[in-house]
């Protein structure tokens, strides 16, 4: 053990590290799993020289293998994105970009999000699922035959669809099974995935007997809306069983997990998760600052979604500002402890963080906007797309016009405090005099116009202070050499 401690810092940084790595798939079943023959046609077909293919982490021990199989087979250039930026199930089409990729070929589980800059195909990762004890669960938690029930799984499983239909579909006659959905005119489609053409999705065509949510479309009974229905869920429970619970809360669930082989009821108390959500939507009302976490790049109109939270944040009285840090962690959002609340652009399966271990609230556009538009009611809606949010969209709310916003005041829930609502209803002009404060209204009150640099202002401790004349000169001296675990002229451990 003594070596251990005594090495250079050479020695230290030429050290080897043994790293456990998941075993490499068989070459013969690259074609099954990866579907390398479709993935060179739809790069033939398109006569693309460019190809970037992303891997989630858990498959990129294949990656090497497959891209030189696409190469060989296509003499496309292939360039394998390993570490997405955010989620692994959204596209990351700005990697893509900056190595000047004609297309992505997406590999793994998806969020189906729409990507509208890059011609896309997927290719899902066939996970093996016994059917006959996935029916057999199902005939368990659903012995009427006459139950109305909608069929949902994870993408990674689509490929079992088929079969399973066969042996329920005649014994439930009021079974429906969803049908994956691809948005957009750029992206491949093939198998039993659909090809969608416009943003039907977001408008609630037929909303009344088609539903198309999260890259999922179904059509309901004649004469029944969604309330009548139980959903199956195939998967395991994670982000996408939670997004549709959250979204379709007034649906009971129930779930089969492939792995474990059991069929469950979903026990969640949704109207306990509502009531959590309810609490960060009073911690946002009483919120001065506002962070705005970029949570994506890739899913349409993100852009367009936080041009509309600034203004609706503004409209409320309140700062906002923005933030692109890649994946989040609780020491990153540490950093900033003059925001009050965080809210996250991300796409609807990443967009529910349980924020519990960060020091501020993690919130939903969906839950911002219902914190500082009095037009939006909280009841038993739920919105995790941000982009049903947008004008056009089927769950878009207006903003009140300014003319007719006043200074309004409530209680909080949670100080038992005032507060004010909209007390910036225009944008502040700048004080000849250089103040910290501004005129608000016309009772001349004033408010401050940096609530973070009022913030910094109180703390005890602001950073690096240059303390100019106060520090005193002294001559450079040669500092210590090695690592800080053993330092060289402190000598070896015994």
């Amino acid at each position: 053990m003594a070596d251990a401690f005594s090495s250079s810092s050479e020695s230290a940084i030429q050290r080897g590290v043994d790293v456990a790595v998941g075993g490499h798939s068989p070459p013969e079943k690259l074609e099954e799993l990866y579907q390398i023959q479709r993935t060179c046609d739809f790069i033939r077909q398109h006569q693309f020289r460019k190809v970037a293919l992303q891997f989630p982490d858990e498959l990129l021990v294949d990656s090497v293998a497959v891209s030189v199989e696409i190469e060989t087979q296509s003499s496309a250039r292939p360039f394998i994105l390993g570490d997405t930026s955010y989620g692994s199930c959204c596209v990351d089409e700005v990697a893509a970009e900056h190595v000047g990729a004609d297309c992505i070929v997406h590999y793994g589980r998806a969020c189906l999000s729409p990507s509208k800059r890059l011609p896309l195909m997927y290719v899902f990762e066939r996970r093996p699922v016994d059917v006959e004890r996935c029916a057999s669960a199902f005939r368990e938690l659903y012995p009427d035959t006459q139950s109305h029930i909608i069929i949902l799984y994870d993408v990674n499983y689509d490929h079992a669809l088929n079969d399973l239909l066969t042996l329920l579909s005649p014994e439930y006659p009021n079974l429906v099974a969803s049908e994956l959905v691809v948005e957009g005119e750029r992206c491949h489609s093939h198998g039993r995935m659909k090809r969608q053409q416009s943003d039907t999705c977001l408008s609630g065509r037929d909303s009344n007997r088609v539903i198309c949510q999260f890259g999922r479309e179904f059509s309901l009974k004649s004469g029944s809306s969604l309330t009548d229905y139980s959903m199956f869920y195939i998967g395991q429970e994670g982000a996408a069983l939670r997004n549709f619970m959250m979204t379709w809360n007034r649906c009971s669930f129930c779930s089969f997990d492939p792995i474990t082989m059991i069929g469950r009821t979903e026990s969640v108390s949704i109207n306990r998760a509502l009531m959590k959500r309810y609490y960060a939507i009073e911690r946002a009302k009483d919120a001065s600052v506002v962070g705005i976490l970029v949570g994506t790049l890739g899913v349409a109109d993100y852009l367009t979604v936080i041009q509309q939270l600034k203004e609706t944040i503004r409209r409320a009285g309140k700062k906002s500002y923005m933030f692109a840090m890649g994946k989040l962690n609780v020491p990153k959002l540490a950093n900033f402890l003059e925001i009050d609340i965080f809210v996250l652009i991300a796409c609807p399966e990443n967009s529910l963080l349980d924020s519990s271990e960060f020091y501020k609230p993690v919130v939903t556009p969906f839950e911002m906007e219902v914190a500082c538009n009095k037009n939006r009611e909280w009841s038993h809606e739920y919105v995790t797309d941000f982009r049903h949010l947008l004008p056009g969209g089927q769950s878009h709310v207006p903003l009140a016009d300014e003319e007719e916003e006043g200074d309004e005041t409530d209680v909080s829930l949670i100080t038992g405090a005032l507060r004010s609502h909209n007390l910036l209803s225009s944008e502040p002009a700048l004080s000849p005099y250089g103040s910290s404060v501004v005129l608000r209204n016309q009772m001349l009150t004033v408010a401050n116009t940096n609530p973070a640099a009022s913030f910094l202002a109180e703390r005890s401790w602001r950073g690096l202070e240059r303390k100019l004349g106060e520090t005193p000169v002294v001559k450079a001296v040669e500092g210590r050499r090695g690592i800080a675990i053993a330092y060289e002229e402190e000598g070896t451990s015994s």
